[in-house]
């Protein structure tokens, strides 16, 4: 895409103002010339509220010299360049989104990729050109992105690209594009705490056996924590989010003595310890099974919040992980028949079965393990004790957080197993409960 010679004298003439520049930058000749050249070839020749935004958060992205204020390391970019990008931002309909997560506390796991992720350590140039440093430089010039530092931790990568219709001005401005009407108090119950796409990506994690690989499950049967995601997206309308903080990840002092006995202190990645079996059960999640997955996830097996609450699980801390696991047991297993009995076929072979032991079975049958059935019943009696106030909770016991883990990790994964037979959910169930009400205590 060429840019045409009237947008590169324009842009030419802005860029000739050395730092700091006028004291009203949108109102100089300069910007109001470049402004209107941009409306009236791609907005109708309407000029937006909020465009001056839209186009300042463009121009500091492109590195214009009277915005920056301090000295930047990353070379400037050609004016036919800039030209382009400008016209890509006011003609663009998709925008391209990439959610950087770090792996705090990982151990050394293997790489990974699969869909439209990657799990990886990544070199400090790496993650430079990920994160879009010179950009960031030209927005943050006092805070530097310590690429280094943040080298030394695993990372999630995830990419999607986003369909927009909103022009420079909403995109940089959402509020204005927000109807008056809506209810800003309304809450989404399909809407997470992080990114759908994250969120698909964690949850296909998380059908792996952390649990199992953890060597020290009474500090945490997670191999990781994903503390935050820093969001890149490639919408120069948009300003980008501050650079994040290494000191905000898990470091530890370590030292060692040199040749010339010395002691040199350094700090290293806190990891959670996995065994040896971790690292080829962390290759098996592959991109093959990844399909699998979301061919799974097309299923009614999964129309249920089965992978919200999974990853909310993970999210969670104490009594809370706890109540989301075994959620995430109901939510794959359990129906509305099951406390409306009206709603059963007839006849109803387990009539006197309720509601919370049918879900036990079916569960025990899901994962072909008969004990199942009395540790969920187990774990679901302490949900109850702390739901309805009664006496004699005690602590909740490393043996059995994990043992909520496992069950709900199952129970997801039987599902993505038994999508495959292609058979309706309630059939499923049915015959899931005709299967495991023997195991029953």
């Amino acid at each position: 895409m060429h840019a045409d010679r009237t947008l590169i004298e324009v842009l030419n003439t802005l860029w000739r103002i050395s730092p700091p520049g006028p004291d009203r930058l949108w109102s100089s000749p300069e910007f109001v010339a470049l402004k209107n050249l941009l409306v009236q070839r791609y907005e109708n020749g309407r000029s937006t509220f909020g465009l001056e935004f839209s186009l300042g958060n463009a121009l500091r992205s492109l590195g214009l010299p009277c915005l920056q204020m301090q000295e930047i390391r990353h070379p400037p970019l050609e004016l036919e360049d800039i030209a382009s990008a400008l016209e890509r931002e006011f003609s663009r309909t998709k925008v391209m989104r990439r959610y950087l997560c770090p792996l705090d506390l990982a151990d050394d796991i293997p790489t990974i990729s699969f869909g439209n992720s990657k799990l990886s350590r990544f070199s400090a140039a790496e993650l430079e050109n990920l994160f879009d440093a010179p950009r960031l430089e030209r927005h943050f010039p006092e805070v530097r992105l310590d690429s280094c530092r943040l080298s030394e931790f695993h990372w999630l990568i995830v990419e999607e690209e986003v369909a927009i219709n909103v022009g420079p001005a909403g995109r940089a401005l959402p509020f204005l594009d927000m109807s008056i009407e809506r209810d800003l108090g309304e809450i989404d119950p399909y809407s997470g705490r992080i990114p759908a796409v994250v969120e698909s990506a964690l949850f296909f994690l998380l059908l792996a056996p952390w649990e199992k690989w953890a060597e020290m499950t009474e500090v945490d049967w997670r191999g990781f924590h994903m503390p935050w995601i820093y969001t890149v997206s490639d919408d120069l309308c948009v300003s980008p989010a501050r650079p994040p903080d290494p000191d905000s990840l898990s470091w530890e002092p370590q030292g060692y003595t040199n040749e010339w006995g010395e002691t040199i202190e350094y700090e290293r990645p806190v990891g959670l310890r996995l065994d040896d079996s971790a690292v080829f059960g962390i290759q098996a999640l592959t991109n093959a099974f990844w399909e699998l997955v979301q061919d799974a996830r097309k299923s009614d097996l999964f129309s249920t919040p089965v992978k919200h609450f999974l990853v909310r699980a993970f999210l969670a801390n104490k009594i809370d992980e706890i109540m989301a696991h075994l959620t995430v047991i109901e939510a794959a297993l359990g129906t509305e028949s099951d406390h409306k009995s009206q709603l059963r076929p007839k006849p109803d072979r387990h009539k006197s079965i309720g509601a919370t032991r049918r879900v036990a079975a079916r569960l025990s049958a899901a994962v072909g393990e008969p004990q199942a059935a009395r540790d969920f019943l187990y774990l679901f009696d302490l949900r109850s004790m702390f739901v309805h106030g009664r006496a004699g909770l005690q602590p909740i016991s490393t043996t059995h957080r994990v043992m909520a883990r496992s069950l709900a990790r199952g129970a997801a994964s039987a599902l993505v197993r038994l999508a495959s037979l292609g058979l309706p959910r309630e059939i499923l169930l049915a015959q899931l409960l005709d299967s495991g009400i023997e195991n029953l205590p």
